[in-house]
């Protein structure tokens, strides 16, 4: 299934042709929700998110999708007024793909889309993508003391990503 490509302000589609038959886009129609819906909801950060909720998020997002050939094989996610902050999550590359440069140039394609240009801050979490994110000049909170957050969980224990 595909995520419908409905949206009042979407910014514009990209399409970035990268060597070794990778193409990263941020065509929604092309996005495949099974497969970006199938990894998040086995993920550390998103266990059980139902399909209904990876589908509203995708829909008020700006996403961008890294494909082989047809074959959908990683996915980034930001979350951005467009002015001044934007907020990256969700990034993942397919196991089978890791280790091949696809969460960099997942995220040369991020950093380089034109309606992120000129943003005042850019913000993330991380468990152990450090080092990629590095190589796109994030680092460190600068005050973690002024960060603040509401962490809930909000899918039922056991929901298995079903909705």
């Amino acid at each position: 299934m595909r995520v419908d490509t409905a949206r009042a302000k979407r910014p514009a589609d990209t399409l970035v042709e990268i060597e070794d038959s990778f193409t990263v886009t941020t065509d929604p129609a092309r996005l495949d929700l099974d497969m970006i819906h199938g990894f998040l909801a086995q993920s550390y950060w998103a266990k059980g998110i139902p399909r209904a909720v990876v589908e509203r998020a995708l829909r008020h997002s700006l996403c961008f999708g890294a494909f082989e050939g047809e074959r959908q094989v990683g996915f980034t996610r930001v979350i951005s007024d467009f002015a001044t902050h934007a907020y990256v999550s969700d990034v993942f590359v397919l196991p089978s793909h890791r280790g091949r440069g696809v969460g960099t140039r997942l995220m040369a394609a991020v950093m380089a889309h034109p309606d992120l240009q000129g943003l005042r801050r850019w913000t993330l979490f991380t468990r152990d993508a450090h080092n990629l994110y590095r190589k796109f000049g994030f680092g460190e909170a600068r005050h973690p003391e002024r960060l603040m957050e509401i962490l809930r969980h909000p899918y039922p224990a056991g929901a298995g990503g079903q909705s």
